[in-house]
């Protein structure tokens, strides 16, 4: 066999294994007597695969594909705001929709499991640290320089317009309240957020990913303002309106002024 098929299937047998272990949900799993075996009267449930491998590069976990080549991670959601206060850009479905601008259906879960097979490090930089009396310090964790480099990301927004398919970075979807400009380009960070009391957050949170600085959220913004939660609203001139199916297309961020690869 080819060592990049050996690859690809130890690849596919680690994500099968994780997915059993840790990324089911409850729903995933048919109810049982405590011998483990069935109940008479409920029968088993089919166990939808969680990890599908779409061609040579492109792999499925749930409703999030990762592509090894590219490193880009595709998920589905939908606009859920055109106007009023915003404080993350993504969130499940069943977490704080009434301040985001898109939701989605997605497991974190696998959405943290395409990054961590695509290489993307942690950076906790925005995640202050604790103080001595269990609350939050004014300090921050020193993160080494290529480790910062590496966990800033892009995001972009994918939709049909007309017939025709456009592809904006998210930022120009959100607007300076009282600026009245464009969220200026530049990354996002991927943090990963973290497990509290045996759960990973963002499952219980449905938090992914926060404008207004959440260290339960896989992604934040380190821009400007992020600590303000009364200045950023949708763009409504440039958002399609509520309802419309939106791709979310996040890629390795890379500055404007770093030379090409030769």
């Amino acid at each position: 066999m080819h060592p990049t098929q050996i690859r690809s299937s130890v690849i596919l047998l680690l994500l099968c294994v994780f997915a059993a272990g840790q990324a089911l949900t409850a729903q995933d799993r048919a109810p049982v007597e405590p011998a483990t075996m069935p109940a008479p009267d409920q029968p088993m449930a089919p166990v939808v695969p969680v990890i599908e491998k779409l061609d040579e590069t492109r792999t499925r976990i749930g409703e999030v594909t990762l592509d090894r080549k590219t490193r880009e991670i595709r998920f589905s959601t939908t606009v859920n705001m055109t106007e009023g206060l915003l404080e993350f850009i993504i969130v499940h479905e069943k977490g704080k929709i009434h301040e985001s601008l898109l939701v989605t259906t997605i497991s974190p879960t696998h959405l943290n499991l395409a990054f961590t097979l695509l290489r993307y490090p942690p950076s906790h930089e925005l995640y202050p640290l604790p103080n001595d009396t269990g609350g939050t310090s004014d300090e921050f964790p020193e993160i080494a320089p290529e480790i910062m480099a590496a966990a800033r990301i892009t995001i972009e927004v994918e939709w049909q317009d007309d017939g025709r398919t456009r592809r904006v970075p998210i930022n120009d979807w959100i607007q300076h309240d009282v600026k009245t400009t464009a969220m200026p380009l530049g990354p996002w960070v991927y943090g990963g957020s973290f497990i509290y009391d045996g759960q990973y957050s963002p499952e219980t949170t449905g938090d992914i990913a926060a404008i207004f600085i959440a260290p339960s959220a896989l992604i934040n913004f380190p821009g400007k303002d992020n600590r303000d939660d009364t200045v950023w609203i949708p763009f409504a001139k440039r958002v399609p309106e509520v309802g419309t199916n939106v791709t979310v297309v996040i890629a390795p961020y890379k500055p404007a002024n770093l030379p090409a690869k030769p």
